[in-house]
C-alpha cells in the first residue's frame, strides 16, 4: 500500500509539473493589497496530497504568496493537532489582527474562503 501511495503521490507531483497554472498578472498596487491580506496566511500541506495540490495550484493560479507548511514535521504536526483540532491536511491557518486564529480545513472551503477575502478587497 505504501508503494502504490508512494507511485500515485509522484503521479500527482510530475502531472502538476507539467501542467501547471500560469500566474494571474495583476498590477503592483493590487498585488501588494493581496500580498498584505495573505501575508498571515499559512497552509498546513503534505507535498503529494492531491487535495494539497490543487490549493497550491489554485495559489499559483491567482498569484497568492502563502507560506506553505510541511505537516508531516513533527513540530508542525504537533501544532496542527493542538490548535487546529485535528491532523488532517489541507488545512489554512488564518491570523488577523485582533481576531482569534481560524483553522480552514477541506480545499474547496479553503479555495471559497481566499476567493472572498481577495474579491472583498
Amino acid at each position: 500500500m505504501k508503494l502504490i501511495r508512494w507511485v500515485l503521490g509522484r503521479v500527482i507531483i510530475l502531472l502538476d509539473v507539467l501542467f501547471s497554472p500560469k500566474p494571474l498578472n495583476r498590477n503592483k498596487l493590487l498585488q501588494s493589497n493581496i500580498d498584505k491580506i495573505t501575508k498571515n496566511y499559512k497552509l498546513y500541506q503534505y507535498y503529494a496530497c492531491p487535495f494539497c495540490v490543487k490549493v497550491r495550484r489554485f495559489f499559483k493560479k491567482k498569484s497568492l504568496k502563502i507560506e506553505l507548511i510541511d505537516a508531516k514535521e513533527e513540530i508542525h504536526k504537533q501544532d496542527l493537532i493542538q490548535n487546529g483540532g485535528r491532523q488532517k491536511v489541507p488545512c489554512l491557518r488564518v491570523q488577523l489582527e485582533n481576531k482569534p486564529i481560524r483553522w480552514i480545513y477541506e480545499s474547496n472551503d479553503i479555495i471559497e474562503f481566499i476567493s472572498t477575502e481577495i474579491e472583498s478587497k
